[in-house]
Formats: structure tokens, sequence, C-alpha cells
């Protein structure tokens, strides 16, 4: 165990009659003191997620998050990663686009049983030099929506790019639900900082940005950090993301379109708080260790499976590095 923690720590070790599995979960990013032993764990079933909420009449907005995704090694565990978070929310829609020429069967099967209500889209983008990722991909979802909905229709509706290299909180997605143009907020490990953030008045309009890389752009915010009032969307018909040029600036020219300074509204507590994060820096640093592991929207489990229990002292080890890297970049393990 970490000397001196704080909080919840649980270790999980689930007995196997040829193989002893150790599972350390780090519950909401903190740490536990607790040891469980578990025989047997029983997994509730997936069940999609009603859209309205309990004792409500009116349905919610819906957000709509469309996915670019392409073929890799890891694309089915990222996207698995999504899943678990999308599986939580209410009035949800997932737009997932392949860049592929074909729909793949991978993606099919995953988004068949993944309990979630889904579009499955496919566009392949040309392989070039100088291309922007992931535009055309966005654009075949904005694209969907337009041919899909009608302003007439009055839907009630919120767009959201959720790339699936990052990790989100719940409550962003709750933030992002009211949306009436556009919203914005910080994002974490983006840009060469620790966060990118909006620079909020007193009277809480936007005024500016806190970045580091191109501040001049007339917004300089990163694609996870906005989000779009469906209607919005809409309305501005030939607005979408450029599939070349622009670089560092795709999301300045597709915002450009929509909105002005003055339309922007800042979320997450005036942008004081993270609900995000882009988490290579930290996977990176996990890759370093023998320790497998997987992160989910409120958790991160950290697991090993060996035959000797005296391995748990890697999983200790590797914990003292999170906890090190956690303090390093000015967070906290809450």
């Amino acid at each position: 165990m970490l000397p001196g923690s704080r909080g919840a720590f649980a270790l999980w070790i689930a007995m196997n009659s040829s193989l002893r599995s150790v599972l350390l979960t780090i519950t909401g990013c903190t740490l536990l003191s607790t040891v469980l032993f578990l025989v047997g764990v029983r997994v509730p079933s997936r069940q999609k997620c009603l859209d309205t909420a309990p004792h409500e009449s009116v349905p919610l907005p819906t957000i709509f998050a469309i996915t670019p995704t392409y073929a890799r090694l890891v694309q089915k565990a990222e996207l698995t990663r999504l899943s678990h978070t999308f599986l939580h929310l209410k009035g949800f829609h997932w737009i997932v686009v392949e860049d592929s020429n074909n729909k793949t069967q991978l993606v099919t099967s995953f988004l068949k049983n993944c309990g979630i209500q889904y579009t499955h889209l496919n566009a392949r983008s040309e392989k070039e030099e100088h291309l922007n990722k992931g535009a055309r991909q966005r654009n075949k979802g904005l694209s969907w929506l337009r041919e899909k909905f009608t302003l007439n229709q009055k839907i009630k509706g919120v767009v959201y790019f959720a790339d699936d290299d990052n990790v989100y909180s719940l409550q962003l997605f709750e933030e992002m639900r009211n949306t009436q143009k556009v919203s914005v907020w910080p994002v974490a490990f983006v840009g060469g900082q620790r966060y990118e953030s909006v620079d909020v008045d007193a009277f809480g309009k936007v005024k500016g940005w806190k970045v580091k890389y191109d501040i001049q752009r007339p917004f300089a915010i990163d694609m996870a950090g906005f989000a779009v009032n469906l209607n919005v969307i809409l309305k501005n018909s030939k607005v979408g993301f450029p599939e070349r040029g622009y670089s560092g600036r795709m999301e300045s020219h597709f915002l450009e379109g929509l909105a002005v300074l003055e339309d922007l509204e800042p979320k997450a507590r005036n942008c004081t708080q993270l609900f995000n994060i882009y988490i290579e820096p930290l996977t990176s640093q996990l890759r370093k260790s023998i320790i497998a592991f997987h992160l989910y929207a409120d958790d991160m489990q950290l697991y090993l499976e060996t035959t000797s229990i005296d391995n748990i002292q890697r999983l200790n080890n590797t914990l003292k590095e999170v906890q090190h890297w956690v303090t390093t970049n000015h967070l906290k393990l809450n």
C-alpha cells in the first residue's frame, strides 16, 4: 500500500482456479486503503438510457456527439472507454464516423452491442500531407444532422465533437446540454500547457483566451472545449471544418461561421473547473511500466495478471509514479 494515502483506494483480488488476477482500481482518481477479496462478481446488464429524467415529462435536449475514428490497434479499446461514459447519459446520440471506404466489421459489431443510440457513418480521407485530421469525418457527421433535421422541427439539441483520445466527466455533458448558441470550457493537457482556458470577466462574459499557442486566433480554443446548439448548426448550413489549410486554426475557422465572442457561454463555473482531459500524457507514463491499465469516465484501473502475490509491489510502484505525475502537473487525487 502507498504510505500516507488518503481517500479511498480499492484493491480487488479475483481468484481463479488456474490464475490469480490482481486488479487495482482508483475510483474517481482516489486512493483507498481497503482490500476486498472477491470470489465472483455479478455484472449488471446494460440498458439503454432513457431520454427523459425520472419524474420528468419534458424530453431533455439531445446531445449529439460526433466521434471520428480510424483503424489502429487501440481503436476498440478507445471506443469502449468512450461508451462506458456515454452509457450513463440520458438524451444522448452517438455519431461515429470511420475514416474508411466502407464501414468496418469491428466498429459495426461494437456499436451494435454498445447499448447506446447511435448512427454509424464512414468518410475516407485522402492520403496527402497537410490534410486536417478528422475534418472530413466531422463534416460527414454535420451533414447527417442537416439531412436528418430542419429548423422547422425546432429540435432541442447540442452538437459536441467527442474525439476518442479524451476522457470526459459526466458533468461536462450536463453542463453543455442547455447551450443556447456556443458554450465553452477549459481542456487539460493541450497546447503545451497543463490546461487551456477561457478568460472570463467579472460579469461572466468571455473576453479572451488563456492559451500559449497562437493567441491571435479569433477563437483560440481546442476541439474538446466547445459545444454548439443544434439549431445554430442547422441555420448555418454551409459552415464546416476546412479539410486543408488553416493549420492549427480549424476550430477557429469553424466557430467564426457560427458566432462572435459575445455569444460564448462559459461553463464549468466560469471556466474554473476541468471536466475533460487529453489522456496521452498519462497513458504514456503508464506504458513505461508492465502494468496494464484502462481509463473510464470517472475512474482509472491498473491491473496485473500474476501467479505470485509478490507482484503487488509492482502495482504499488506504479501507483507512486501516478501520484508523482499528478502532483507534478498541479493536480490532485480526489
